[in-house]
């Protein structure tokens, strides 16, 4: 007969998953956390390792508040992890650029960051750079760049250093990170807890159970009585060679590494499962790229991938208690690398349930039942 344990199981191994471990390792808790196979869909091995706000939540203000709390943890964070695991996750916060070509693109742009604002108040932090004052005060812009804003609270990781320092941290706290653990059923038990069956027939038992397993959520969320449809979105990346030469910017298309490699990205598509990168899409971020900072036209490019982003209904995060199975959330969001510092902080108050618990009902999926009926 198989016994229970009294500990918190969270089935993803992912940034959002192992964020969540450690939290709730800290507040003292005993976690297991079961990571899938290596054949699934990864975002956390393919994201850009921005820590971004701009325009995060300028029509949705829990958002861009979260977003900045988000961005103000990130210091204390990265050092956290260092002691932890004693890994340089190379956060960098120099403040970060979104450069525009198109006027129009540039007006509509300026005018979410005016709402994005007004929802901060006092710790709004950005401005608006023509594309001459952009040239008169940073050598090398292109021609064709109109303008850009800028915001100092924006910066990057280095991404799959950062998976590393969480996966080690979680280890050095206690944790239990299973690899190749992939859950094909979740069944509640009549009395509390969960049965969990793994795809090669082992059941485990727990008694409470975090949904961080990214696009694997959409069948087990629907077991636990959750209806949050996940749905991918695909986003394709140009790598260069390593360059002796640090760029003069940091935005949120072109970044250039911690060992001097620059990656282009920034593309948003719904391509369902398929991950892979197109010559299209490779020949437009490389022109882009190159439209931006000419002098990227002499750099080589020596890798390509596509990776999956995790999109709720409408793009913001989830977290979500289920209403039919006490003891059972959902976690889900495409901003792993940013929110990081949350989810492995306050996020564990409001699984538990303590007198700290956040204020997080704006971020629960009644919202998109909400808008169905309106």
């Amino acid at each position: 007969m198989q016994q229970r344990t009294q500990e918190i199981t969270i089935i993803g191994g992912g940034l959002v998953g192992l964020s969540v471990a450690l939290g709730l390792l800290m507040a003292g808790q005993r976690v297991r956390v079961l990571d899938g196979a290596d054949s699934d869909a990864r975002a956390s091995q393919g994201n850009f390792g921005l820590i971004w706000g701009q325009g995060k939540g300028w029509d949705f203000a829990p958002y861009a508040n979260w977003t900045m709390d988000a961005l103000t943890a990130w210091p204390a964070f990265a050092q956290q992890l260092r002691g932890l695991s004693g890994i340089d996750v190379a956060l960098d916060q120099p403040g970060g650029y979104e450069f525009f070509t198109d006027p129009t693109e540039f007006d509509a742009f300026k005018a979410e960051l005016a709402q994005q604002a007004i929802h901060l108040g006092k710790r709004a932090r950005y401005e608006m750079l023509s594309g001459d004052d952009l040239r008169s005060q940073m050598q090398g812009i292109g021609p064709d760049v109109v303008g850009a804003s800028f915001s100092l609270c924006d910066g990057h990781v280095n991404p799959l250093r950062f998976l590393r320092a969480l996966r080690c941290s979680v280890q050095t706290m206690g944790g239990h990170v299973r690899l190749g653990a992939t859950v094909s059923a979740i069944r509640p038990q009549p009395k509390g807890g969960f049965a969990l069956v793994l795809a090669d027939g082992e059941t485990l038992y727990t008694e409470q159970v975090v949904l961080c397993a990214g696009l694997g959520a959409a069948t087990l969320a629907r077991d636990l009585g959750f209806n949050t449809q996940v749905r991918p979105q695909l986003g394709e990346l140009l790598i260069t060679e390593k360059l002796g030469d640090r760029l003069p910017f940091l935005s949120s298309t072109i970044r250039q590494v911690d060992e001097g490699g620059v990656q282009i990205g920034g593309t948003k598509a719904n391509a369902g499962l398929n991950d892979h990168e197109t010559l299209p899409i490779m020949s437009k971020l490389a022109h882009h790229a190159v439209t931006v900072f000419p002098a990227l036209a002499d750099v080589r490019v020596v890798r390509a991938w596509g990776a999956l982003r995790v999109m709720s209904p409408d793009g913001y995060p989830v977290y979500a208690k289920s209403s039919m199975h006490p003891g059972a959330f959902l976690v889900t969001c495409h901003s792993g690398v940013t929110l990081a510092p949350l989810h492995a902080s306050v996020l564990a108050e409001w699984i538990l349930n303590t007198s700290a618990t956040p204020e997080l009902e704006a971020f629960d999926e009644c919202r998109f039942a909400l808008s169905h009926a309106a």
